[in-house]
């Protein structure tokens, strides 16, 4: 009985340690503010909105550090999520 609930809480704790794993590249120039919450992490609903207001009212991020001028936004979400900002789509960069 003891090896089961080992068992048990190992696989809780891998797959809820796996759960920022399933975040995909978005991009930030296009993404709306549902994708942005959804794909980063540290980024909620109302963060989210604001990103989208930002690049309305300023423009395009140009690099994913760029994201950080974004109140609310700091270096170390910009950290946690670079792998997964994107500021072009991958066919358009390859052209």
């Amino acid at each position: 009985m003891k090896k089961w609930g080992l068992r048990v809480g190992y696989f809780a704790l891998c797959s809820l340690a796996s759960f920022g794993a399933f975040a995909g590249p978005v991009n930030i120039n296009t993404a709306d503010a549902t994708t942005l919450a959804a794909e980063l992490q540290g980024i909620g609903p109302a963060l989210a909105e604001a990103i989208v207001k930002d690049r309305s009212e300023h423009g395009k991020f140009e690099t994913a550090d760029a994201l950080a001028r974004v109140k609310g936004v700091g270096a170390r979400i910009v950290e946690i999520n670079r792998a997964n900002i994107l500021v072009s789509d991958p066919a358009a960069a390859k052209r």
